[in-house]
């Protein structure tokens, strides 16, 4: 999905160059090199942008939901962990960057969804990502969001990566997260709780190619992610007039829950046991999370988490 839409915004750049419009190109570079830093510094989000219709068709499509299970006090600071990642991410987009639900359900949090740092070096399509209230996952855009001293900042960061969304097959509950412990560090750093948030249907939007782990095409696959810095996996869905195939996602609902807070107490520099000691509780109350809700969303009683 934003690769398709960063894909149209470079095109269009080209198109300016190569076209009798090349000043407006050489004029938006310049303006590009001296916005460089926006991205990691809480980003341009327009309000305008968040509420256009069409994005109340988006939620409306699948359907999405955002799911409160528990209070979220505006005076800290939090990191919500978004599993999974899934193929379009939709759940993360439709409820965090789009539209009422956050804010009428978690008044006076402010979210910023982290993307990958590559986004926001594609001409134009950076504007667009961060007028709707996306950010550099970088390290210093982590920092900067949850750094904010009266609290009220949410940091909603996609634990598994592009790496996760190989795994996107319908069914899959297998999350990459156990070697992820950089936003459990960051989280030490900065004394912000912690949120797992748990999106059903997330992975039931698509169909992919069967890639499983040592098989020729998944070896390819992630060799190019580690090259690109993003994943492609090979997958298909519906079409406009027809249901058999296509790349417009199946209407599946997605119910993203977000779960209670984990307390942190601010430390500076932890040590490798803190982090660890952490990460465990995370995972701990993930499962919780996820085990307390699967029934509502049709999950089987003898499906559970596989953390890898």
């Amino acid at each position: 999905f934003l690769y398709l839409a960063g894909q149209f915004c470079c095109g269009f750049f080209v198109i300016l160059i190569l076209g009798n419009f090349w000043f407006l190109a050489v004029l938006y570079l310049v303006w590009l090199y001296l916005d460089w830093e926006t991205p990691c510094a809480g980003g341009r989000r327009s309000q305008w942008v968040r509420s256009w219709t069409v994005w109340k068709y988006f939620r409306e499509y699948f359907p999405i939901h955002l799911i409160k299970t528990s209070d979220l006090n505006p005076n800290h600071n939090y990191l919500l962990g978004f599993h999974p990642h899934g193929v379009l991410v939709a759940g993360a987009f439709g409820n965090f960057c789009t539209g009422p639900s956050f804010k009428n359900l978690f008044p006076g949090l402010t979210p910023y969804l982290h993307i990958m740092p590559i986004w926001f070096g594609c001409p134009f399509f950076r504007e667009y990502v961060m007028s709707a209230g996306m950010v550099s996952a970088s390290k210093e855009s982590v920092s900067y969001v949850l750094n904010n001293e009266g609290g009220g900042h949410a940091s909603i960061i996609v634990i598994g990566g592009a790496e996760e969304s190989l795994n996107a097959h319908p069914g899959s509950l297998t999350l990459n997260i156990l070697k992820r412990k950089g936003f459990i560090k960051m989280a030490l750093k900065h004394g912000a709780h912690l949120v797992p948030v748990f999106s059903f249907g997330e992975n039931e939007l698509f169909k992919q190619v069967a890639n499983p782990k040592g098989s020729w095409l998944r070896n390819v696959q992630e060799k190019m992610q580690k090259i690109m810095g993003f994943a492609l996996p090979l997958f298909h869905a519906r079409g406009v007039f027809q249901y058999s195939f296509g790349l417009i996602p199946y209407r599946q609902p997605i119910h993203t829950v977000v779960g209670s807070p984990i307390p942190v107490k601010q430390n500076l520099n932890p040590t490798t046991e803190e982090i660890d000691d952490l990460h465990a509780l995370y995972l701990q109350k993930l499962r919780q999370l996820f085990e307390e809700h699967k029934r509502n969303y049709g999950i089987p009683e003898h499906k559970s988490l596989i953390f890898e």
